[in-house]
């Protein structure tokens, strides 16, 4: 972190090409060139990949294994070059088995991984729902949680990051339901938190993504706004304290003031 409780965040909006890893890097390579400031960047979801896959077995062959990836080493090697941290999704190959994955990423190498949860459509083809709960991840000075694109629809996944201290929640995303970005900005009013949506733009065979990436401030303020069709590279500066004070009025606290007893039906 470069600048004590403020940090320089953002996100990169582009069209990922379909099965076409060499030309997302080679424009990734282009765009990160932008954030030589930033501290954190968000890239959208299966930026490795292209997203529309027309059988399982395409969605596999585009796949990598973490630990044998060409594109992980890319942002590893660009993370450690501008010296930032970066968050991106990631079409993750486990032997025979495909997970949607968000990955976080340092100078020092890959850092944290979440595989998303909530599957949108036919996703459910080709993934199965994630296996790695919604971790937090402290990368000195401040602490990130990730969720992947439909996960936006589920509070209870906001609310668990932000109780296990997320500050800042990464949501690479490949948005088409046009109202989807009112709610990010709703989710960190509710948990005092700062959420980077990272879409996509362009159309994948049949679909239309629809841009429009976001940064949100824990006040439910709308800090940055892409465009709906355009490659983009918004960064702001992101006050810490903010997401560190979790007092709504003087005498109360969005957490402490919470009755989770009253909660079990959510359970049942």
């Amino acid at each position: 972190m470069k600048n004590g409780a403020f940090i320089n965040a953002g996100f990169v909006q582009f069209n990922p090409k379909l099965g076409n890893l060499n030309e997302n890097i080679n424009r990734l390579t282009q765009l990160l060139e932008q954030a030589n400031e930033a501290d954190l960047i968000v890239l959208p979801e299966l930026a490795n990949s292209g997203y529309n896959f027309d059988s399982k077995k395409q969605a596999m062959e585009l796949a990598e294994n973490i630990e044998k990836s060409v594109y992980i080493d890319f942002l590893i090697s660009k993370a450690n070059q501008l010296n930032l941290f970066i968050v991106s999704g990631f079409n993750e190959r486990e032997n025979d088995t495909l997970f949607n994955s968000a990955v976080l990423v340092g100078k020092d190498g890959l850092l944290g991984k979440y595989r998303k949860l909530h599957l949108f459509m036919n996703e459910r083809d080709f993934f199965e729902p994630g296996n790695l709960g919604l971790p937090v991840f402290d990368v000195g000075g401040f602490r990130i949680g990730m969720l992947v694109c439909f996960d936006w629809i589920f509070p209870e996944a906001w609310r668990i990051l932000a109780l296990k201290g997320a500050e800042v929640i990464c949501h690479p995303s490949n948005l088409v339901l046009p109202y989807a970005q009112q709610a990010v900005p709703v989710q960190g009013m509710m948990n005092r938190t700062f959420n980077i949506t990272a879409n996509r733009i362009g159309i994948e065979r049949e679909i239309t993504f629809t841009g429009q990436s976001i940064i949100s401030d824990p006040n439910g303020k709308i800090l940055c706004k892409a465009s709906a069709e355009k490659e983009e590279i918004i960064c702001t500066k992101l006050d810490l304290s903010l997401a560190r004070n979790k007092m709504i009025t003087p005498r109360n606290h969005i957490f402490n003031d919470r009755l989770p007893t009253e909660y079990s039906f959510l359970c049942e």
